[in-house]
């Protein structure tokens, strides 16, 4: 009994997947729906252009001032940035925080990155947004050129697995 459950679930599933909406007019060569989330305010020194990430490769890490594992992953992100910045990459941090600009405004003046970081809406900390809920932190999404999803990682990325990633994204 649970077997067929879990079967009709899985169908159930599988055929909704494939019902989405095709986007049509002005939407459809606009700016894909994760590149459209992260349309959010920026703190720091390295300003936030977000027209430019359209047609570029884009790593989004969603992380916490509080977290460990998130400070650990800064160095890998910043030497990412410095490596593929100049092909048409670019690295963004997205602030779960819930204090929001109150603490990652000092965080990002202190470790001053060489990429943006953004505040995020409530509504992306409650999961509604492009990029759903975000499972663990750090979370980490890769997009290609056209902003769709490429890769991810949940907990720290290696910097090669990323960088190789990277490099076959920009070759395309």
């Amino acid at each position: 009994m649970r077997r067929a459950a879990l079967a009709l679930g899985c169908a159930l599933v599988l055929t909704l997947a494939g019902c989405r909406r095709v986007p049509e007019g002005p939407e459809a060569s606009g700016p894909s729906p994760f590149l459209r989330s992260l349309l959010l305010p920026s703190v720091g020194p390295t300003p936030y252009d977000w027209p430019r990430l359209n047609g570029r490769v884009v790593l989004v890490s969603f992380f916490a001032t509080w977290c460990f594992p998130c400070l650990a992953e800064l160095p890998t992100l910043e030497a990412l940035q410095k490596e593929h910045g100049p092909q048409g990459f670019q690295v963004v941090l997205v602030g779960l925080d819930l204090e929001g600009e109150r603490v990652l405004t000092p965080f990002a003046e202190q470790y001053a990155l060489n990429f943006p970081v953004l505040v995020s809406d409530e509504g992306m900390q409650q999961g509604r947004s492009a990029f759903g809920l975000i499972p663990a932190l750090p979370t980490t999404f890769l997009l290609d050129k056209e902003g769709r999803v490429a890769g991810a990682w949940k907990g720290m990325a290696g910097h090669e697995d990323v960088s190789k990633a990277v490099r076959t994204l920009l070759r395309r």
